[in-house]
């Protein structure tokens, strides 16, 4: 009976503590379905990632997006599980289990059908880059591509956006073969709707982090945010209060999403590492807002 109880408490004090987290998650997965379902399918556009395989495949021989975007994404945690933090891929798993339902579901319900393509692309590149930008605030991911790219960084050391953009370029580039080079300009079209709405998402949310970092590991996690995250850092060099050790102290200045990706990173690369994160309400010069004559 005390093992229940304790197994309770620990099951709220979970939910207590992942319950933003799941909402965003949930409601961010269903509204990029929501977007497909309505958008991506009728108007015939393509998509990146191993969505965008899953649309081709539907256009082709009408298999259901949702399989082979289930099947494709349970084959890649099997690969790369080992190389990710247990939290990342157990929510970037759910919100794949659940996209895979609710692209079912929400083929069930009628929408309305909009004459001009152009308005479709737009509308749909919105409503996924909600959905995407939700997802990507929790610090979760949608799987796919973003699945492949950290694990080969982690892994290899490649540069991960380089290979993301050659992934989701043949993939556009094949789609373009099947449904004809005006869809697949709508469908770039749309993408970048994504990719504008999914950033306005995030910077919403947050203001500048100000993160402190001390760790083993440093040259790594220096390299990482100057090299992968694009952002200048600064050494400070600190006494330990109860160790009397000196060490290095990173200090850096980066948006809500890079906090997540240097969260991830540390959390494989060094699980004894500290890490501090602060808001900045405001960050002037070179990289963040630029000065100006009357500041």
């Amino acid at each position: 009976m005390e093992v229940l109880s304790m197994n309770v408490r620990k099951l709220f004090a979970l939910l207590r503590r992942e319950g933003k987290t799941f909402a965003l998650v949930t409601a961010g997965t269903v509204v990029m379905c929501a977007g497909i379902v309505a958008f991506t399918l009728p108007y015939r556009f393509p998509d990146v990632g191993v969505t965008g395989l899953a649309v081709l495949s539907n256009y082709l021989w009408g298999i259901s997006p949702s399989w082979i975007i289930g099947a494709a994404n349970g084959l890649l945690f099997l690969w790369a599980w080992r190389g990710l933090s247990p939290r990342f891929v157990g929510w970037s798993a759910y919100s794949v289990a659940l996209t895979t339902a609710a692209l079912e579901l929400l083929k069930l319900f009628p929408y309305p059908h909009l004459s001009e393509p152009l308005l479709a692309a737009v509308l749909g590149g919105v409503v996924k880059g909600l959905g995407i930008g939700l997802v990507f605030l929790a610090g979760a991911s949608t799987g796919g591509t973003d699945i492949i790219v950290v694990t080969l960084r982690k892994r290899f050391g490649i540069d991960v956006g380089l290979y993301s953009f050659y992934i989701n370029a043949v993939i556009l580039f094949l789609s373009a073969f099947v449904i004809g080079l005006e869809n697949a300009l709508y469908g770039l079209l749309s993408m970048y709707a994504v990719g504008v709405v999914m950033d306005g998402v995030l910077k919403s949310f947050d203001r500048r982090k100000q993160v402190f970092v001390i760790t083993a590991e440093m040259e790594e996690v220096r390299r990482f945010v100057t090299e992968d995250l694009h952002k200048g850092v600064t050494l400070l060099h600190g006494t330990g209060g109860y160790t009397g050790q000196e060490r290095t102290v990173l200090m850096s200045f980066m948006t809500q999403r890079q906090t997540v990706e240097l969260k991830r990173f540390l959390a494989s690369l060094d699980p004894r590492a500290f890490m501090a994160v602060g808001d900045a309400s405001e960050v002037v010069g070179q990289g963040f807002k630029p000065w100006k004559k009357d500041d």
